[in-house]
């Protein structure tokens, strides 16, 4: 619910603030006087554009702020609501409330906040939607879309599951009929790409190269390369250390025994400090044992001759093809190899791969020619009883022998269309995210008259009424939340006025609902009466600033009369708004 909300500097308002309670508030006020803004406001905390100029002149920027109270939703909005307020950051105030606010700056972009958090108008939006329903007589104009017909008779019919799950079999049909024409018209293309990949992939496995290969010859062949001077160092420096080679005992010096005497001599005294070194001289002979062992096996291991060097040359050579041809090094082309295995999976076109996908495509088709049915099924069955309540609606609402109905045919796949689907009747029809069906209202004012589809039978009057309806037969969906309604009486008068009044007083018993009215006889049923007031100069020059005011008993019988024929200072103008309101409250105390 809308408990409050405050305007600075839009339109004609300076600065208001407006107190909102449950049940019917309606607002008034002279023509010119601001009413719009204050709907023109909430549209702003839906997420609406931004209109720069819509800021008052002299002023930098305009602000709408709102406070919202959730707790008397039910447990489906409530539980989007926190989802929202969780996901942005959001905070409620100290009762719980959510304050939402939108600023339009003259010269820069919006901004929009929610619960003490800057947050993007689309998730502004995305709160505020779930609370408020807005209507204007652009929302009558946007009725006689086709789109916004079918979405009426899927709030009705509660189609959430349906369509879910047509959607989700539809994405898949339609992925996997791109990937079989994608296929189909690239064949050639693909085709060639296989027998590259084929060709390569085959030039890798004839060299079989392991992982690392390519650094491992590269030390293989150094030492191959330095053989005599390799053997040469390596028994000079084992003889140094041992005294022997692999020939056998050298005559000479050992720097190991040289170590090791030393290290006896040393060991023989009973100096301190001369045993300590003699324990670093038993690791330093430690150390030259194990060097002396490690040439050893160095040595054991060289080749005896370089004949082997030609054969790791030419094994160089072949991977050096590889690698100037798919990657830097080895490792990289076994990379390249997997990667292009799996790529070649995927270019299969052969025509049993085809003929698979056309399977699939076909299995696809026909879970969504199901799904699309089912909908169908659905939709059909609702139309008819919202056709009923409606026109039952109508009927209260001055329209007795006024006919809505509501038709659900298929929607007809063009010629050049991206989603043709034929159905077992043999109809191709357009597969679109929303179903395969067209949903027309049509309309019939009076009996005898044609039934004609709504854009082209209804007056502006007719519409609003026809609008009015529908939504006291779709509320059932949205207990709780606000809805508004800018001058949906336009057009209407006389008796159609009263009934408008006794439908909006109906619809609060379950709903806020807020309306900007001119006529007396819908303002009469209010439950609060809020009055937009211009700050008018003193030569009669437009509005200076506006207003809202809650009136009184005494006030509003003054504005009733006002509206009824600007009569606020004649007794019987009074006399007829105090009968008008008495009718009024009778009516809905004898409801209540």
């Amino acid at each position: 619910m809308l408990s409050e909300i405050h305007i600075e500097s839009l339109g004609a308002i300076s600065a208001a603030t407006a107190e909102f309670d449950g049940g019917l508030t309606v607002l008034t006020g002279e023509t010119g006087a601001g009413k719009t803004m204050v709907v023109s406001g909430l549209h702003l905390l839906g997420g609406a554009r931004a209109d720069p100029t819509k800021v008052r002149s002299g002023a930098a920027r305009a602000v709408v702020e709102g406070r919202f109270v959730t707790d008397d939703l039910g447990e489906a909005v409530t539980t989007k609501v926190d989802e929202i307020l969780d996901s942005s950051g959001a905070e409620r105030d100290d009762d719980r409330s959510v304050i939402a606010a939108r600023s339009v700056s003259r010269d820069g972009p919006s901004r929009a906040y929610l619960g003490g958090r800057s947050v993007p108008a689309k998730s502004l939006s995305g709160f505020t939607n779930e609370l408020l329903t807005l209507h204007g007589q652009n929302d009558q104009l946007r009725l006689m879309r086709p789109d916004q017909q079918r979405a009426a008779l899927d709030r009705y019919a509660d189609v959430t599951r349906q369509l879910h799950r047509y959607r989700a079999v539809r994405d898949q049909w339609l992925a996997a009929r791109r990937d079989l024409d994608d296929r189909r018209r690239r064949a050639r293309e693909l085709t060639q790409e296989a027998d590259r990949l084929h060709f390569a992939l085959n030039e890798i496995d004839v060299v079989a190269p392991q992982p690392g290969e390519d650094d491992a010859l590269v030390g293989d062949i150094r030492r191959l390369s330095e053989l005599d001077s390799l053997r040469e160092a390596v028994q000079t420096a084992h003889a140094a250390l041992s005294g022997a080679v692999d020939e056998g005992p050298a005559d000479g010096f050992s720097a190991a025994a040289a170590v090791g005497q030393a290290r006896t001599v040393l060991e023989g005294t009973d100096d301190a400090a001369l045993a300590a070194l003699s324990e670093q001289l038993g690791a330093a002979l430690t150390v030259l044992v194990d060097v002396s062992a490690e040439l050893s096996h160095f040595l054991s291991e060289l080749p005896t001759d370089a004949s082997s060097l030609e054969t790791k040359l030419a094994r160089q050579a072949e991977l050096r093809t590889l690698t100037r041809k798919y990657a830097a090094d080895i490792d990289g082309v076994l990379a390249w190899a997997r990667e292009s295995r799996e790529q070649l999976a995927q270019l299969d076109v052969s025509e049993e791969t085809l003929a698979e996908l056309e399977r699939r495509v076909d299995g696809l088709q026909a879970k969504v020619v199901d799904a699309a049915q089912e909908l169908t099924k659905v939709r059909v069955k609702a139309a008819k009883g919202l056709s009923k309540a409606v026109t039952a609606e109508l009927a209260g609402l001055a329209m007795v022998g006024a006919d809505f109905t509501i038709t659900v045919g298929p929607l007809e796949a063009r010629v050049d269309d991206t989603a043709p689907l034929p159905l077992p009747s043999g109809t191709t029809v357009h597969a679109g995210r929303d179903g395969v069906d067209a949903v027309e209202f049509g309309f019939a004012a009076h009996r005898g008259t044609d039934l004609l589809p709504l854009n082209k039978s209804a007056s502006g009057g007719e519409l609003s009424r026809v609008m009015l309806a529908l939504e006291v037969v779709l509320a059932a969906s949205t207990e709780g939340t606000t809805m508004v309604f800018d001058e949906v009486d336009a057009g209407v008068g006389g008796r159609a006025a009263v009934q408008i009044g006794r439908r909006l007083a109906r619809l609060a018993r379950t709903h806020q609902v807020i309306v900007v009215t001119h006529l007396p006889q819908v303002a009469a049923y209010a439950d609060v009466h809020l009055v937009v007031e211009g700050d008018v100069g003193t030569k009669g020059d437009r509005a200076k600033s506006s207003g809202v005011r809650r009136l009184d008993d005494d006030s509003r019988v003054a504005e009733l009369a006002r509206m009824l024929a600007g009569l606020g200072e004649s007794d019987s103008g009074r006399a007829h708004a105090r009968e008008l309101l008495d009718a009024a409250r009778g009516e809905r105390e004898q409801v209540s």
